[in-house]
């Protein structure tokens, strides 16, 4: 197997990036690691040189190109299957991937009102409510999962699912979007790991911004 590079975004926006590159922090699967900045203006199409899709993240491996979070989460779980990227058990199994899915195309509101950004200190916005139909959604889900695990994580050690769902955490956070105690409970476990640590650290040190963003 050649040597595994993860092309990202600015780690203070790039949400789509931080997931799989914390679920292979989290796991220990070697990679180089390749930034390249997002550049909204000129529709990112310098990111065509990595990926048809003009999108971040990219996964190189040797000459397979894969794009997108969940594809390279999924790839990356077939190549170090004993990583135990998914949960061993079968229907538990199922329902990390459901609900990782419905993470992958759901809460546009959310996305779209709610930016990820690392840097911006925590403090409440104006909210619609379709923001709060996916807030209250994504607390269910948590909780469902995280009543059946007792936790620390979504489905008890941490899997993919919990990848697709940390920069949820930054947002619930960044937005002081929930009060729910389990929420908060959930948040402080993903917010304590030592991956997270180091993707806010080099998060805060960036010094470009992103106007859209700044919520």
């Amino acid at each position: 197997m050649a040597s595994l590079e993860l092309i990202i975004g600015n780690k203070n926006y790039s949400s789509w990036s931080m997931r799989p590159w914390i679920a292979m922090k989290m796991l220990d699967v070697p990679f180089a690691e390749t930034m390249a900045r997002l550049d909204f203006e000129n529709h990112n199409q310098h990111l065509r040189d990595y990926s048809p899709s003009a999108k971040v993240p990219v996964l190189k491996n040797g000459d397979e190109v894969i794009w997108d979070s969940l594809a390279i989460l999924e790839y990356v779980a077939e190549l170090f299957p004993q990583k135990r990227f998914w949960p061993n058990d079968q229907a538990k199994r199922a329902r990390a991937r459901s609900i990782s899915s419905q993470m992958h195309s759901g809460f546009a509101d959310l996305r779209n009102e709610c930016p990820m950004n690392m840097r911006r200190a925590p403090r409440a916005i104006e909210i619609s409510k379709g923001v709060k139909r996916d807030v209250a959604q994504i607390e269910g889900l948590w909780r469902a999962a995280l009543e059946q695990s007792r936790g620390p994580f979504l489905f008890g050690d941490f899997t993919i699912a919990d990848a697709m769902f940390a920069p949820v955490v930054n947002r619930f956070l960044t937005y002081e979007l929930s009060s729910d105690p389990l929420a908060r409970t959930y948040s402080d476990a993903i917010t304590a790991l030592p991956a997270w640590q180091e993707w806010a650290t080099a998060a805060r040190e960036e010094k470009w911004t992103i106007d859209y963003a700044e919520v």
